[in-house]
């Protein structure tokens, strides 16, 4: 069942969006060489009770990973790209890190991830960062009152297309409120004019992602990181959106976007 929301409501789930790109730009900027993972999640696991809130990952226990999930964050590496399991890995010059976190505020859930390299950049992974996103936008711009769900599947599987990366359906954008995972699924290809009208109080989260060459995935012994079937770089994007009757609304955007590369963590001064 897809429960459409009221403006009211939808400005309480504004609420935890802001928080969640506020929080996702924090971390983003902590990421560097020399970083542990498991530092970004205690950050995070940090400013979530400050704030408090409850995050919808801890113990989330789908069909899929082993045992409920006991952390805050996604973080995916290199060709990790989905549900990666946060350890004690220190991230090296020119990883591609994947942060993926979902959030609820007095009841209302927003979802959203970014992909940024640390340290020097290989330029395909930034191409690849780079099409995500913009399939990200262009999967926002088709999310208008009276259109078809197919319309915003269409306008992502055109952008990698494009640029010549194939796409997976297994794992896509879904809806959510008042929890994490709600109808309707919204696959990363499709057929525009095709699927559900698209009216104003469906909230979704949209989430392009993509593997350098291939369409294909694995899952870890631990059940729950996804990486590329053969091994490529991979990345993903993703924001939470409202239809509304003017059009699109982004509930997620992160402060003062910055580029998808990051600083090398500096040593300590005495």
């Amino acid at each position: 069942m897809i429960e459409l929301k009221s403006a009211a409501e939808i400005a309480k789930m504004a609420v935890t969006g802001q928080f969640v790109g506020e929080l996702l730009a924090e971390l983003r900027d902590a990421a560097a060489v020399g970083v542990n993972l498991m530092d970004l999640e205690h950050q995070a696991r940090r400013r979530i009770k400050e704030r408090g809130a409850e995050s919808c990952y801890w113990d989330y226990a789908p069909s899929f990973g082993r045992g409920p999930f006991r952390n805050v964050l996604c973080l995916s590496v290199n060709d990790a790209v989905l549900h990666g399991l946060p350890h004690k890995y220190v991230l090296r010059d020119g990883d591609l890190l994947s942060l993926d976190m979902a959030v609820g505020i007095d009841g209302w859930v927003t979802d959203s991830a970014v992909s940024v390299v640390v340290g020097t950049p290989d330029p395909a992974d930034l191409t690849l960062i780079e099409t995500t996103e913009i399939a990200l936008e262009a999967g926002i711009a088709a999310a208008k009152p009276g259109g078809k769900l197919g319309d915003i599947s269409a306008a992502i599987g055109k952008v990698a297309n494009d640029a010549g990366y194939s796409v997976n359906l297994e794992f896509g954008g879904h809806g959510l409120g008042r929890t994490m995972h709600e109808a309707p699924h919204i696959p990363n290809n499709g057929r525009s004019g095709r699927g559900m009208k698209l009216e104003p109080g469906l909230t979704i989260a949209i989430e392009p992602w993509f593997c350098k060459s291939t369409d294909k995935i694995k899952f870890d012994k631990d059940g729950w990181t996804i990486r590329s079937a053969d091994g490529s770089r991979t990345a993903h994007s993703e924001h939470t959106v409202a239809v509304t009757e003017t059009g699109p609304q982004v509930l997620t955007r992160r402060p003062a976007e910055k580029p998808t590369t990051t600083r090398t963590k500096q040593p300590a001064t005495s």
